[in-house]
């Protein structure tokens, strides 16, 4: 009997494990922040780009550990929308607002239109499509305000993307989820790990990169927002 419950348990450990491992975003979002307030911006972003990785590939372990069931206890959607909320969200709306990238009045109201529009994003049932593309902007802004402070554009630009971006959340569009939707899967995870080796290089060079890594960075954004574009040529 004993010899029954060890298989179980081990399930069970591993699937608890997996909630740890999303769940410890929470703290690294909390070292983020901590380097946001100090103005530490390279820092900031640097433990932003872990919490990205983190989210990245604890759904592939929540599967095969099958948390549902082996760690049903826990709801590991909700713990993850949690986590991204503070990742994704808090900590580059407070970077922002710490920062030199535009008038602080501005930062400071134009983070509370991000923060509420992205709570709402975030409560939508209709987040994803049934084919796993994500339906509106998914509220990135870890990596929008990561290119805002490498571009650094006029301020009155960088407001008006953010606003954009803010309202493209409820928009028609789609934007690809570069591990889940199937077509061009290997491209894009090639792309999405030459974007986390580009945003490494800026934050290493303090976020005033090379020309090159500046190159790479626009490269590499301009793949994934032209995916939607040929999504019903490629996906029909």
């Amino acid at each position: 009997m004993a010899s029954e419950r060890r298989p179980v348990k081990a399930a069970q450990a591993a699937g608890f494990s997996v909630h740890l491992f999303t769940a410890s975003g929470g703290a690294v979002a909390v070292l983020a922040l901590y380097a946001a307030i100090e103005r530490d911006f390279p820092a900031c972003f640097a433990w932003l780009g872990l919490a990205l990785f983190i989210d990245g590939i604890d759904g592939a372990l929540a599967r095969a550990a099958k948390v549902q069931v082996t760690a049903a206890t826990i709801d590991g959607a909700v713990l993850d929308l949690v986590v991204d909320f503070l990742t994704y969200v808090l900590v580059p709306v407070v970077a922002l607002w710490r920062s030199d990238l535009m008038p602080t009045e501005a930062s400071f109201w134009i983070g509370l239109v991000v923060t509420i529009a992205s709570a709402l994003y975030f409560g939508d049932t209709r987040m994803k499509t049934r084919d796993l593309w994500f339906r509106g902007f998914p509220a990135t802004f870890n990596i929008l305000v990561l290119y805002l402070f490498v571009l650094r554009p006029p301020w009155a630009v960088s407001a008006a993307v953010l606003l954009a971006a803010a309202a493209m959340m409820f928009s028609p569009v789609v934007f690809v989820h570069p591990l889940r939707v199937t077509k061009l899967r290997v491209l894009t995870i090639a792309m999405t790990v030459a974007w986390f080796a580009l945003a490494a290089a800026a934050i290493v060079e303090k976020l005033a990169p090379s020309g090159w890594v500046v190159g790479g960075l626009i490269a590499t954004a301009a793949y994934f927002l032209a995916l939607p574009l040929l999504r019903q040529s490629l996906w029909a």
